[in-house]
């Protein structure tokens, strides 16, 4: 073909398919992106993927081999005006099995939108005596059950059961002094945290050392953060949430443990990982999690699986609501400190990079707001440049979250940016700046070479910038750095050598809940993907030469592998 030729049916084609030169070589990976991301004539998408721009991932194949996609599938199908075919599909689910309480919720919601209450009630009470928990229904899409939840038969269970609380509590934003508190609500009713000594059970003789109020919001899904303030360091409390002057946690309350004060040698167990795609038979890990008591769960991305990079509608908090509903989720973040950052999965589509701009393309900010209302974290980036990067200390502990989507360029382009310059000029700063024992860095993709060959999804694909930021270190002689990661669904270590610094190890596990497993290769240092897992960083600066530790804990609690290391070894 001669090169006037190839240049025509380029300049045709460039906002339909693939752009040539962006294809890797031997490689799956290419630039997919829809018509509106390429500008100015250029043959680069400003944002897009190195996968298919598609709904692929609500495909009857995709629904067929994995259960998160099943539901999804149903209700976008409601959402896009056909609920007739959203009731076959549920049929043919509930054909295998009759207690498949998510396309039990999806009919219900279908009968509504084709105004069958009768139908709705009878598919919503089979979907409560299967164990679905009546909260989902007030959770929503609410617009689309609307005219369910207005019946009387079905307020008169809500005041049988006295809901107020439909999510929640979940922790974070914990300090030496300070903790916040989320919730999501029935109505905008003010919700009151009441925090008592000790192991209180929160019994009325019980002393009340702190209260805070807050006032759910309709247009954050009704949901609140209650602030509290004036604790002490290293206190174990209890805690109480009280919606309408009756508390609404009907078990054991919860324990609220506060931190070290800032620069104090600590010890501290920190559970995290990736990869949580629903899977209601996988959904016990959270209770695995908890029984190992860490001080903080840190969930690095794909926590829910989105994949539908549109305005926000009820789908996209659909997902959000099944996870919360989960009495093993709902556990665990009750009395351990939740923070959060999102990957591909939950911020677009798979493989995905957003572009440099705040509000373009128009979903973005939609969807990093859909983000904030589920998660609980200190900061979101800053004015300048929205998103979930933010930094985090635990005694002389610093961890830095990065978003490494939000901002993230073409990486077919010249000098593509995973952070973006806000984000990247902030990190630099704040991990030069650090005293810390241990800074631990923390990204959504893998840090080390090789983990996902022949893609730039990872940080080979911005191989200038990884250098940039470990050039740093070892310009600056940081001492203490360890590297987390996610996004393969597997858990594994890698050693990555440096010639002007020490040797790093990225920490990777993201297979918290997903029944998809990726392959393991044989440079890392080890690699656990029989089944599901989560990391568990143990980090000691009490002792003269600091310790961190990495375990893979599988889904029945067995430590399957182990990487000690002290600061010694992570020094220039």
């Amino acid at each position: 073909m001669s090169k006037l030729l190839l240049s025509c049916v380029l300049a045709i084609f460039v906002p339909f398919l693939s752009v040539f030169p962006a294809f890797s070589q031997g490689s799956k990976y290419g630039q997919f992106a829809p018509q509106d991301a390429y500008r100015d004539g250029s043959p680069l998408a400003y944002y897009g993927s190195e996968n298919e721009w598609s709904r692929r991932q609500f495909s009857q194949d995709k629904a067929d081999k994995d259960y998160k996609r099943r539901g999804q599938r149903q209700l976008l199908a409601i959402l896009d005006g056909d609920p007739r075919r959203a009731i076959e599909l549920s049929k043919s689910r509930l054909a295998a099995d009759p207690n498949d309480l998510e396309s039990l919720f999806t009919q219900t919601i279908a009968w509504c939108q084709l105004d069958n209450l009768n139908h709705a009630m009878v598919t919503m009470q089979q979907a409560l005596d299967a164990g679905l928990p009546c909260e989902r229904f007030l959770a929503g899409p609410r617009e689309s059950l609307r005219p369910l939840l207005a019946t009387k038969a079905f307020q008169d269970i809500v005041a049988r059961q006295s809901i107020r609380l439909i999510h929640g509590p979940m922790l974070g934003c914990i300090t030496d002094t300070s903790a916040k508190v989320w919730v999501r609500t029935v109505g905008e009713e003010p919700v009151t945290v009441k925090v008592f000594a000790g192991n209180s059970q929160g019994l009325p003789t019980d002393p009340v050392v702190q209260s805070a109020v807050s006032t759910p919001r309709a247009e954050e899904d009704f949901t609140a953060i209650v602030e509290l303030t004036g604790l002490k360091p290293e206190q174990t409390y209890r805690y109480d949430v009280l919606i309408g002057g009756k508390s609404v946690l009907k078990d054991e309350l919860p324990q609220l443990k506060m931190g070290p004060s800032k620069g104090t040698p600590t010890k501290v167990k920190i559970a995290f990982g990736g990869g949580a795609g629903f899977n209601p038979h996988l959904e016990r890990m959270w209770d695995t999690i908890a029984n190992y008591e860490p001080d903080a769960l840190f969930l690095l991305g794909d926590n829910v699986y989105i994949d539908l990079p549109e305005e926000p509608k009820g789908l996209h908090r659909y997902t959000y609501h099944r996870r919360q509903s989960r009495p093993e989720f709902r556990r665990l973040v009750g009395s351990t400190a939740v923070y959060a950052i999102w990957d591909d999965h939950d911020c677009a589509i798979d493989d995905v990079w957003m572009g440099p701009h705040i509000d373009q393309p128009s979903w973005k900010q939609p969807m990093l707001a859909v983000f904030k209302e589920n998660w609980i974290n200190p900061s979101y980036g800053n004015q300048q440049a929205p998103g979930c990067w933010f930094e985090k200390s635990i005694g002389n502990i610093d961890f830095f979250f990065l978003d490494t989507r939000n901002y993230r360029t073409n990486p077919f382009g010249q000098n593509p940016t995973m952070l973006g310059p806000e984000q990247k000029a902030w990190f630099l700063n704040a991990i030069k700046s650090s005293q810390a024992e241990f800074k631990v860095l923390i990204s959504s993709v893998p840090w080390a070479a090789a983990a996902k060959p022949g893609s730039r999804d990872t940080w080979d694909g911005f191989q200038a910038e990884r250098e940039e930021i470990f050039s740093t270190l070892e310009e600056n002689k940081i001492d203490g750095v360890l590297l987390l990661s996610a996004d393969r669904h597997r858990s594994d270590a890698w050693k990555i050598k440096r010639t002007g610094g020490y040797a790093l190890y990225d920490m990777m596990s993201s297979k918290l809940t997903n029944a998809h497993t990726h392959e393991c290769f044989p440079d890392a240092l080890f690699c656990y993907n029989d089944g599901c897992s989560f990391g568990l960083l143990t980090i000691d600066t009490t002792k003269d030469d600091a310790t961190a530790k990495f375990e893979v804990v599988d889904i029945e609690g067995q430590v399957v592998h182990s990487l000690p290391l002290c600061k010694s070894q992570l020094r220039h």
